[in-house]
């Protein structure tokens, strides 16, 4: 589906296949949650789920101790995953996520 705010397409997903997902996001809605977003640092981003929250926080102090650059602190996303973005070897950012707990979603920001 599609999500809109203040007139314009932010994020649009589709399931391509049992273990796949593939989503697109605009810049400003990026910006909302990513601190450490840059748009020239490339415009993709890979996603890794964790087994549960609590693995978020801890993963990410284990690559934070490895010297990995962090880019956003784990947070609760709107969509209701924990989630946390630092950046892999060559530059391009990785998000952390919890698996989506419906009783964890917000309302999404203002656009």
């Amino acid at each position: 589906g599609v999500w809109r705010a203040g007139g314009r397409a932010h994020h649009a997903g589709a399931r391509a296949g049992a273990d796949v997902d593939l989503e697109f996001e605009s810049h400003a809605l990026a910006r909302s949650y990513n601190s450490g977003f840059r748009a020239e640092r490339g415009r993709v981003i890979v996603d890794v789920v964790l087994e549960h929250r609590a693995a978020v926080d801890a993963l990410w102090g284990e690559l934070l101790a490895e010297r990995v650059q962090g880019l956003q602190a784990p947070f609760d996303g709107f969509w209701g995953a924990r989630c946390a973005i630092v950046e892999d070897p060559d530059g391009n950012p990785v998000r952390i996520l919890s698996p989506v707990d419906p009783a964890r979603r917000s309302p999404p920001p203002a656009l």
